[in-house]
């Protein structure tokens, strides 16, 4: 099974932090942890490293959550996710200063919280240099234990340039839920859980870097 990707979840209301806790795992994801505040969560950070972090801005009491990116981002290379309440322009231009990978505002249904995530992991992952190769079907493959079909590799490339499910229907001539099904299959075929995945589970299988 290829590895799921790890997200540490800084919100200081305890139900909120399990909602989203929950739904990360549903979705594929592993949770890293949950933390209540800059100081639980500098401490996990000591010794483990998230492959992003869902970050509440305000923190309550301490460092809030743009204080506690700052200092994250002068050691480590990690993208961040804010979660906030608060849209006024004071705030965003403080946020812009750590270059998030995403800002949700509240209140936000897991479907946001997921798709932020997928586009913060590639983003990130591009950014760094990971994954510029572009693999063939027949190398696929040959490391597949079920062969994809050409029309799920097609849909397999479209997804790695980041179109929507009816982006794709439209460039295949084929109708979404048709697309859907594709998706499904070579997420079985791959042994994975979402788009994510299924992008690193490619890297992870062709050596690209």
């Amino acid at each position: 099974m290829s590895r799921k990707y790890s997200v540490l979840v800084v919100e200081d209301e305890p139900l909120i932090a399990e909602d989203i806790a929950g739904y990360l795992l549903e979705n594929g994801f592993a949770v890293l942890a949950i933390a209540n505040n800059a100081k639980e969560a500098l401490e996990i950070l000591k010794d483990n490293m998230p492959d992003a972090i869902l970050l509440d801005i305000n923190l309550g009491d301490g460092m809030d959550g743009i204080e506690l990116a700052t200092q994250i981002r002068t050691t480590e290379k990690i993208p961040v996710v804010f979660l906030t309440s608060h849209a006024d322009k004071a705030t965003l231009d403080r946020a812009k200063q750590t270059i998030p990978a995403g800002y949700l505002l509240k209140p936000f249904d897991g479907k946001d919280i997921m798709t932020s995530l997928e586009i913060a992991i590639f983003s990130h992952s591009q950014q760094n240099g990971i994954g510029r190769t572009e693999p063939d079907l027949n190398g696929l493959n040959e490391a597949l234990p079920v062969a994809l079909s050409q029309r799920e590799f097609e849909i397999l490339t479209l997804l790695k340039t980041g179109k929507t499910n009816k982006e794709m229907a439209d460039a295949l001539f084929i109708s979404v839920n048709t697309v859907k099904t594709h998706m499904l299959h070579l997420f079985e075929k791959l042994d994975v859980s979402n788009r994510t995945q299924a992008l690193f589970r490619i890297r992870e299988m062709t050596g690209s870097r």
